[in-house]
């Protein structure tokens, strides 16, 4: 049973975008597998399954192969833990960050493939990023505020 939900969550991940652990034991329990958030989590971890950010800005689950391949940058906790603070002002996202992140976190997010990006600046513990327009910076404000976790 546990040989099969695991290669279930493994191609439910590749096909869907899931994001959390409710999201995975929705898709689960609609494949047949009812299973409990504990089981779930530990799935995960058996897995190691980490989340990686889509072209969108968005995160999901993916293994960590998928991530290598396809060149999706992954995000473990250790990145997703040292931002501290996302705002916008003007056409400027500011992202807070542990002092010594700065440059790591800019670099993910420099990765992504977003349009309305001109530039980013990283310092020890700040990321200045430049948005064509004012409603662009708060909107890459609030997807980065979602993949980070800091909504």
């Amino acid at each position: 049973m546990k040989n099969s939900r695991q290669q279930k969550i493994l191609e439910l991940i590749k096909e869907y975008d899931i994001d959390t652990q409710d999201t995975l034991m929705r898709r689960l329990a609609e494949a047949g597998f009812n299973v409990t958030q504990t089981t779930v989590s530990r799935d995960i971890r058996q897995l190691n399954l980490v989340k990686g950010i889509t072209s969108k800005g968005t995160y999901k689950y993916i293994a960590p192969d998928v991530g290598r391949e396809s060149g999706i940058p992954v995000l473990n906790s250790a990145i997703t833990d040292s931002v501290t603070k996302i705002d916008s002002a003007c056409n400027i996202v500011v992202v807070k960050t542990f002092p010594g992140m700065a440059n790591a976190i800019a670099v993910c997010v420099d990765s992504l493939y977003h349009d309305d990006i001109v530039g980013s600046v990283a310092g020890d513990d700040t990321i200045l990023l430049v948005a064509k327009t004012a409603e662009a910076a708060e909107l890459l404000a609030s997807t980065l505020k979602e993949t980070f976790g800091k909504n």
